[in-house]
């Protein structure tokens, strides 16, 4: 990026052809009195400007044009940010290698539907849908728990969302456990927020089940915790009425089996109220994509976007250049250029 920043000053290169003519032709120069002018009357010659002449014109552009002060330099955005933490707890209980699939009747048609990879099971979904949210809050420190008979925490909250990402891509169904424990992700969650520095602290908990397993706490006391220490909680329930898991037969064959909606919505809406979060439904992957752009809207950073720029200056180079050419003009005509009329 190469600019001046005082534009206006190059109008004075107006100015240099009038100095031209001026130190050309109607400067006056050294002179002796004679008599009588005739016998130089017939010399005729043309005033050329010579060599000091010309110093003195390009040290006065150049000085025109340091005035202006030409710059060049990088334009840098710098990004403040008040970014909130965030941890995301997803159940990894068994049940969710279900197939969420509105709209189809049979099981050879969802078998087709899972190996064309059009429908995919509630733990692949949460997962893809989770990756986007992840990638578009770059200035959030996010965490992951992980959660069955017990809570795990795969992730602290971090800035650092590659590696987030990378542990996220290992969760699978049932990788500890196939139980669904939903007090101990919470207070884990919240325990883990409670010293944060953010201004805001938020909890997201995904399941598809009730709470089955036997914790210190219930769910209703980790959310308590939560409300102590303004953390807010949002719920989301995974599952449909149109849902099915693949099981094995007795025969050594597999086969998709009818499951029920299992989660407790009344359960998660109520944990939600208590913080003043919110409870949401993602039926199938276009739900969860909807529930996930709705959680994004939902909880806003503010960012500061301040613009600078290095500059490099040449304006003193410039300047430099003209006070050599004028010393030189000088030179010249007090040394060789020295010329008697």
């Amino acid at each position: 990026m190469f600019e001046f920043a005082y534009p206006w000053v190059l109008l004075l290169l107006l100015l240099i052809p009038l100095l031209g003519v001026y130190v050309v032709c109607w400067k006056k120069r050294p002179s002796i009195v004679v008599s009588d002018a005739a016998p130089f009357r017939a010399v005729r010659g043309r005033r050329r400007p010579g060599f000091p002449q010309l110093c003195v014109l390009l040290a006065a552009t150049l000085l025109v044009i340091a005035l202006a002060r030409p710059r060049s330099g990088d334009e840098r955005v710098v990004i403040r940010s008040q970014g909130i933490d965030i941890i995301l707890a997803i159940d990894l209980s068994g049940s969710m290698r279900a197939y969420d699939a509105p709209g189809v009747r049979s099981g050879r048609e969802l078998a087709d539907a899972v190996n064309s990879g059009k429908v995919k099971n509630r733990l692949e979904v949460a997962k893809e849908e989770i990756r986007r949210f992840i990638e578009a809050r770059p200035n959030d420190r996010i965490g992951l728990i992980g959660f069955a008979d017990l809570a795990y925490s795969f992730a602290p909250p971090t800035l650092d969302h590659a590696w987030l990402l990378a542990h996220l891509e290992q969760l699978e169904p049932g990788m500890i456990g196939d139980l669904t424990g939903i007090a101990s992700p919470l207070s884990s969650g919240v325990n883990r927020l409670k010293k944060s520095d953010a201004p805001r602290r938020v909890l997201v908990l995904f399941t598809d089940g009730r709470n089955t397993a036997q914790n210190r706490l219930t769910p209703e006391q980790a959310a308590a915790l939560g409300k102590e220490f303004d953390v807010v909680i949002h719920t989301v329930g995974i599952g449909s009425r149109s849902a099915f898991v693949l099981v094995n037969s007795p025969f050594g064959g597999r086969s998709f089996q009818p499951m029920p909606d299992e989660f407790d919505e009344k359960l998660l809406r109520s944990l939600a109220d208590v913080t003043g979060g919110s409870y949401f439904h993602a039926a199938d992957a276009e739900g969860m994509r909807k529930v996930m752009d709705e959680i994004n809207q939902l909880e806003t950073t503010t960012i500061e976007q301040p613009k600078y720029i290095e500059f490099r200056e040449y304006a003193p180079r410039l300047a430099l250049a003209a006070l050599v050419l004028l010393f030189l003009a000088l030179l010249a005509e007090s040394t060789w250029r020295l010329r008697l009329p």
